[in-house]
């Protein structure tokens, strides 16, 4: 560093500042024009030092690295990009191009809009009656139909019913227990077998009342999709972020991995508040967490949780109050990390341990009120 200095103050104020001028300029040139540059500019006894000191940050990890930071809202929630480049972006038509792609997911998957794919397939009240889905929704579905599989049933995607009835749907929350017999009635109009996926191209209904949500995967697979889609615009370094689940790709404008935090589980929690200051480090992955602090009544004294068990219509009662997923894709780290919830930190670590390229992180609070942590095998986090 001293001799870094030491040849910089050799040089007269405005040597320094028309190097500086043209390091700024040259991301992107061709080296040959920098070379170019110096050789016509800088006395030959310097030249060789104001080579090292080029090439130096050149070769910097942040040297002409440029963050460009894209915002906008999404189902319901709000999108946060950051992309880095070695040269300043058409930031403006690159948000123009992901908010055409989300509009193109929600008018497939939006339960809100009564035109939307979803909504038309839900308002079918005829069996064996084929459906025609666009690629969006043949590939949502089958990822559904995965998670239904791996999870024997814990992520369903025909529970929204019991979501409603439990008053964890749109309007005005209940804060009231069902009584059983409603539960049973919907109970039996539920199951992700009831609906058949023909060619990836069709479904039909076995059961004229069934209907699909996919809120706990959609806004996975807008991250999945945007991100495709940034590197179709030849970017490699980027982070999305919709409703807090995640896509990063290559590396901050650092040259470091980027991190992502856990929220801390708690209901008064600030939702920027990390978990005990953990950090993941993560590259070409997807992340995804699901928690059931935030929404949630008490009757009694009991505590009823939105995260509903498929097969027995109630609330989880296993004291899991986040799980994190990490994954090649984010559509399926969302998926997952909904099921978890559902199966508790035995069996849900027993699965995660046999896929691969699949790490997750749960926490579950005890009888004492204390968080405990359940880590899969290969999770590492950086305290």
């Amino acid at each position: 560093m001293r001799l870094l200095l030491g040849v910089l103050i050799t040089f007269p104020a405005g040597a320094l500042y028309s190097i500086n001028k043209c390091l700024s300029r040259s991301t992107g040139d061709s080296y040959s024009k920098v070379m170019n540059w110096m050789i016509k500019n800088i006395p030959i006894k310097s030249f060789l030092i104001v080579v090292f000191i080029y090439f130096g940050f050149l070769f910097s990890p942040c040297f002409g690295k440029i963050e460009t930071h894209i915002t906008g809202r999404t189902m319901g929630t709000f999108y946060n990009i950051k992309v880095v480049t070695e040269q300043e972006i058409d930031s403006a038509e690159l948000k123009s191009k992901i908010d055409k792609r989300l509009i193109e997911i929600n008018r497939s998957m939006s339960t809100y809009d009564k035109t939307s794919e979803i909504s038309r397939f839900n308002a079918l009240d005829q069996i064996d009656k084929r459906f025609e889905i666009s690629n969006d929704f043949s590939n949502v579905m089958s990822m559904a139909e995965e998670l239904h599989r791996l999870t024997d049933g814990a992520w369903d995607g025909t529970v929204f019913p019991l979501i409603k009835l439990w008053g964890f749907g749109p309007g005005k929350p209940r804060n009231k227990v069902p009584e059983k017999n409603d539960i049973e009635r919907i109970l039996r109009k539920i199951g992700f077998s009831k609906i058949r996926f023909l060619h990836h191209r069709y479904l039909v209904k076995h059961d004229a009342s069934i209907s699909l949500d996919f809120a706990s995967i959609a806004k996975g697979y807008g991250v999945d999709q945007v991100s495709i889609l940034i590197k179709s615009n030849n970017i490699k370094d980027f982070l999305v972020e919709i409703g807090g689940e995640i896509y990063a790709s290559g590396f901050r404008q650092d040259g470091k991995p980027w991190h992502v935090g856990v929220n801390r589980p708690l209901p008064d929690a600030p939702l920027d508040q990390v978990y005990q200051d953990k950090a993941l480090e993560i590259s070409d992955r997807g992340f995804a967490t699901s928690g059931d602090y935030r929404n949630f009544f008490v009757v009694n004294g009991k505590r009823y949780s939105h995260i509903i068990d498929p097969k027995t219509g109630y609330p989880v009662t296993n004291n899991v109050v986040s799980a994190s997923v990490i994954a090649d894709f984010c559509t399926f780290a969302d998926g997952l990390a909904t099921a978890l919830m559902v199966m508790g930190p035995e069996k849900g670590l027993a699965l995660v341990n046999r896929l691969d390229r699949v790490e997750c992180l749960i926490i579950v609070m005890n009888r004492g009120g204390n968080l405990v942590d359940y880590y899969s095998e290969g999770m590492q986090i950086e305290e």
